[in-house]
């Protein structure tokens, strides 16, 4: 299988076939999951100091902040599928 990469911001990629939720950082239950999987050194600041816009849960359990909206990374999401699908 082929390892594809998806660009969350400032040089930083994660592996695109281990994401399992890109969402708003804003409510309290995904600021519940950022605080705990700080606290278990699951986290992963990806923000380089600017303010987090998304949050990007992983099946490994880690959870990866970006500075990048949720739309914009959900739409290099749907370019990377359009490339597969041709």
């Amino acid at each position: 299988m082929e390892v594809k990469f998806l660009n969350i911001g400032f040089q930083n990629m994660v592996s695109l076939h281990r994401v399992i939720a890109i969402v708003a950082p804003d409510s309290a239950p995904i600021k519940r999951i950022i605080s705990e999987s700080k606290k278990e050194g699951r986290l992963i600041d990806a923000s380089c100091g600017r303010p987090t816009r998304s949050v990007i849960v992983m099946d490994s359990g880690n959870v990866v902040l970006s500075t990048v909206q949720p739309e914009t990374l959900a739409g290099r999401l749907e370019d990377k599928e359009k490339v597969n699908v041709q």
